[in-house]
C-alpha cells in the first residue's frame, strides 16, 4: 500500500510541475501580448490615427459639435522627410479638411478647411470667396443669420483704413491691425510659401485665418476620414472655462441618456 502511494506521488509531481510551468509561459504570453499592444496603441495613435471631437459650432453643417473623428495622420506629405518618396503621402490640396495646433495656445487643436495655397491670392467678397482672380465654388458653406454682424464674415481683407483693433484675443488684434498688413496686395491677402489659409464651413461662426492668420504646415497633424461616434451635445460641454463639477455632471448626463443622444444617423460616416 505504502509502495503504491509513493508511486502515485512520484507520477503526479511531473504533473502539477508541467502544469505549474504552463501557468508561468501563459502570464508570460499574456505580458507579452499586452506590452506589444501598448507600443502598437502608441505607435498608431502617435504616427496614423488619432480621436478628434468637434467643440464648437465652426465646421456646420459638414461636423456638428459632438462628432467624434478619427484622423488620418498618415496622408499629407511636403515635409521633405525622406519617407515621403516611398510612403503613400500626398499634398495637402485645397478644399481638405485638416486637425492643426492654434498657433497662439498650447495643446489646443482646430479642424478647418483648406481654402488657400502657397502662394495664392485670395479675398471674400459679399460672402464670396475668389481665389487667384476667380471664384471659388464652395458647396460645403453654410450662412447663420442669427449670428452677431462681423465685417469680416462679409469681406476680407478689410482696407487699411477699417482694421478692427477691439478684438477680445491679443493674438486676434495683433493679426487684424499689424500682421495681416504684410500680406496684403491691393484688395487680395497672398499666402505666404508654407502656410495654408483655413476657414471654417459655418463662416459666421468660424473663428478662423480671417482672425488670427495663416497655418503653418508643420501644425497640420492630419485629416479627419471617419465620424465613430457622435452625441448631441452644446460647446459649453468641451470649454475649458465650465467647472470640474459642471463636466462631470455633463458627463453624467450623457451616459445615462448615452442612447438618446447618441446620433445613429452619423455613425461610420466618412468626411468630405
Amino acid at each position: 500500500m505504502l509502495e503504491q502511494t509513493v508511486a502515485e506521488i512520484e507520477k503526479q509531481a511531473p504533473v502539477e510541475k508541467q502544469e505549474h510551468r504552463a501557468d508561468q509561459t501563459t502570464i508570460s504570453e499574456y505580458l507579452e501580448s499586452l506590452l506589444v499592444t501598448v507600443i502598437l496603441a502608441l505607435f498608431g495613435t502617435s504616427f496614423i490615427v488619432q480621436a478628434f471631437k468637434i467643440p464648437s459650432a465652426s465646421m456646420e453643417g459638414t461636423l456638428l459639435i459632438g462628432d467624434h473623428l478619427l484622423v488620418n495622420k498618415f496622408i499629407f506629405g511636403g515635409t521633405g522627410a525622406w519617407y515621403e518618396k516611398v510612403l503613400p503621402y500626398r499634398q495637402l490640396k485645397r478644399g481638405d479638411i485638416i486637425v492643426f495646433k492654434y498657433p497662439y495656445a498650447e495643446h489646443q487643436h482646430y479642424v478647418k478647411r483648406v481654402i488657400g495655397l502657397p502662394g495664392d491670392h485670395l479675398k471674400l467678397v459679399d460672402q464670396e470667396m475668389f481665389i487667384n482672380g476667380k471664384p471659388l465654388p464652395e458647396p460645403y458653406v453654410v450662412h447663420d443669420s442669427t449670428a452677431l454682424y462681423d465685417p469680416l464674415n462679409y469681406n476680407f481683407p478689410m482696407p487699411a483704413s477699417r482694421f478692427i483693433t477691439s478684438a477680445t484675443k491679443p493674438e486676434v488684434a495683433n493679426w487684424l491691425a499689424h500682421e495681416m498688413r504684410k500680406y496684403v496686395r491691393g484688395d487680395e491677402i497672398v499666402v505666404p510659401p508654407g502656410k495654408y489659409f483655413a476657414m471654417g464651413d459655418n463662416r459666421d461662426r468660424s473663428e478662423d485665418s480671417r482672425y488670427w492668420g495663416f497655418v503653418d504646415r508643420d501644425a497640420i497633424m492630419g485629416r479627419p476620414f471617419l465620424i465613430y461616434w457622435s452625441v448631441d451635445a452644446q460647446s459649453a460641454d468641451y470649454s475649458g472655462e465650465s467647472t470640474y463639477w459642471s463636466r462631470l455632471i455633463s458627463v453624467f448626463e450623457t451616459l445615462v441618456h448615452l442612447p438618446s443622444r447618441t446620433r445613429w444617423s452619423r455613425m461610420l460616416h466618412t468626411v468630405h
